[in-house]
């Protein structure tokens, strides 16, 4: 025979089993909350570092600042004469404006390279800086959006 539980019995049974069941709700809500701050505030902040800094590095190399730098005065793209073994004044003299107009407009193409690279850098710089201060004022615009939904709906009624 089965044994039936009194009203009193099965009314502790699911007080206990309600209790339990609160306990292991409020533990598992506490761990998420918990994981949820780490990613917000530790986690998603270091991969936005990263990319960022990845970003920058990136553009760096992309338009070559620090090479473009070392060869400033070389002639661009290597357009130079050799000089000629006979003497010839007017043969040195050619050779020279030559090299001269090919360093002059390598370092003046450089200079537009090296210009556009570091306003790049600078634009990659400010944007990354609003990205990262933007992930921490993300709540604050959800709340300010919500808000102001609330008090737009009311206002309608």
């Amino acid at each position: 025979k089965t044994k039936v539980l009194s009203f009193a019995a099965r009314g502790f049974l699911f007080a206990m089993n309600f209790f339990l069941f609160w306990l292991l709700y409020n533990e598992i809500m506490a761990y998420i909350i918990k994981q949820f701050f780490i990613w917000f505030f530790i986690d998603v902040p270091k991969e936005i570092l990263r990319a960022w800094n990845n970003f920058i590095m990136f553009y760096l190399d992309y338009f070559s600042i620090s090479l473009l730098f070392k060869t400033f005065f070389y002639p661009w793209h290597k357009y130079a004469f050799s000089y000629s073994r006979r003497v010839n004044i007017a043969d040195y003299a050619g050779t020279f404006f030559f090299n001269l107009m090919s360093r002059i407009i390598g370092a003046f193409l450089r200079i537009c390279l090296i210009f556009a690279g570091l306003i790049f850098e600078i634009v990659i710089f400010i944007a990354g800086a609003i990205i990262f201060i933007g992930w921490f004022l993300l709540p604050v615009f959800i709340i300010i959006s919500f808000l102001a939904g609330i008090s737009i709906t009311i206002g309608n009624f």
